[in-house]
């Protein structure tokens, strides 16, 4: 089964994932940024090559006489003179001689053609010529094709050597949170095992107290009082029990066969007498076969336990409670539905966390809190509905043996229509 420790460590590894990603991420933007300034800078040094070349050939070059990747066209008293070198297909453009030729303007462009990209430069030269200078920036584009094919592969090793550095520096940096997680969880179960012995010790004076004041014919106030240590002392053991089960759900636990209409049958049983006394109605349903899950028989006990005895706690004299047992989707799911004060729609997301306050500071414990983790430890989950003064219900959702449920959130909580 996945137990709370899985929960625990995958907590961990993604925090070490996150980790590790961001310094990824840094690194990456580090490389990205100075490979965009050294393009950047390459591209503006190109250019300005280019652009001072198409202007020395302007003003200097003769037909037929250019450097390489370069060629200059002059039209002279209607004759365009083009030279004797091999002039690239499209070239000299026309269209841009003859506009600089009735304007006298300027034009600078580029022209993409026979799979390349040209710089054209075409202004009005000495003597009422009309020159054109081109150049083929081949070259120059095979030098930025070349300089970002680098850098794709600095990314690509620098995304490597993230991840290395980051996982070294995750499990350094996680290390000690794992640790703390670890001496926590034993100092909780230490604890709790030492405290149960001396508050059992305690529990069983103070009842014998209880006896012995009621058979002395002690004041009713002295009486009150005496009943209200005992009890004192179990709430103090029912919460030493719920913080050792808290603590055991956190190591890994092998999971059986459990039958959970037994559970919730004998759950019942024990608040028959406390729902009696405070003329509560309990009903119990289930059906007629078995609803068999796997999992720590007294972990799921004290789950359905405490959702029963919570709806006993907030269910006025002459009230109802209802436990249903049924399946759904492949879950097992035990309902707690009573007639009681319900709660608040917007403090239902609260209800699930340890020692939360509710309406009039009123403290829910470690009771839903530990629910919550017992079934999410089993792999289920915990709905609750609820409205102020109209009841609430109550559901665990528990995968069914030998059958593959659908997905479910791990706590749903809304309020009554």
């Amino acid at each position: 089964m996945r137990a709370w420790a899985e929960a625990e460590r995958t907590e961990l590894r993604r925090a070490r994932l996150r980790i590790s990603l961001l310094v990824g991420v840094a690194l990456t933007l580090m490389i990205a940024f100075v490979g965009g300034i050294a393009y950047s800078v390459m591209a503006q040094a190109q250019q300005s090559l280019v652009s001072r070349e198409l202007r020395y050939n302007v003003r200097f070059g003769v037909p037929g006489t250019a450097p390489r990747c370069a060629w200059v066209f002059s039209l002279r008293d209607g004759v365009l003179d083009v030279g004797l070198l091999d002039v690239p297909r499209g070239f000299p453009v026309n269209d841009d001689i003859a506009a600089v030729r009735t304007s006298g303007s300027t034009i600078e462009r580029s022209v993409v053609a026979n799979d390349t990209e040209y710089l054209v430069l075409t202004q009005p030269g000495p003597d009422g010529a009309t020159v054109q200078a081109v150049f083929d920036t081949r070259y120059q584009l095979a030098d930025r094709r070349h300089l970002l094919r680098a850098l794709g592969i600095a990314q690509v090793c620098g995304l490597l050597a993230a991840a290395l550095v980051g996982l070294g520096v995750s499990r350094r940096t996680v290390a000690p949170l794992a640790e703390a997680l670890a001496r926590q969880r034993r100092f909780v179960t230490d604890a709790s095992h030492e405290l149960r012995t001396p508050i059992a010790r305690a529990y069983t004076r103070a009842q014998v107290l209880v006896r012995l004041a009621a058979a002395a014919d002690l004041p009713g106030d002295h009486r009150d009082s005496l009943d209200e240590l005992a009890r004192s002392i179990r709430g103090l053991g029912d919460v030493v029990d719920d913080l050792l089960l808290s603590a055991r759900l956190s190591r890994e636990l092998d999971g059986r066969p459990v039958e959970l209409a037994e559970i919730a049958a004998a759950a019942v049983s024990g608040e028959a007498d406390r729902a009696a006394e405070r003329r509560i109605a309990l009903g119990f349903e289930h059906p007629a076969g078995p609803v068999v899950v796997v999992g720590v028989e007294t972990a799921l006990r004290r789950a359905v336990d405490e959702l029963l005895a919570n709806a006993v706690r907030h269910t006025p004299e002459g009230g109802r409670i209802d436990v249903r047992v049924g399946s759904r989707a492949g879950y097992a799911a035990v309902e707690v539905a009573d007639t009681g004060k319900g709660f608040d729609p917007a403090m239902g997301e609260r209800l699930f966390e340890r020692f939360q306050h509710g309406a009039g500071e009123k403290r829910f414990g470690l009771g839903l809190a530990l629910v919550r983790e017992i079934v999410t430890s089993h792999g289920g989950a915990v709905e609750a509905v609820g409205h102020p003064g109209r009841g609430a219900r109550f559901t665990l959702l528990l995968p069914m043996a030998g059958q593959q449920p659908r997905e479910v959130a791990t706590q749903a909580v809304t309020a009554c229509p």
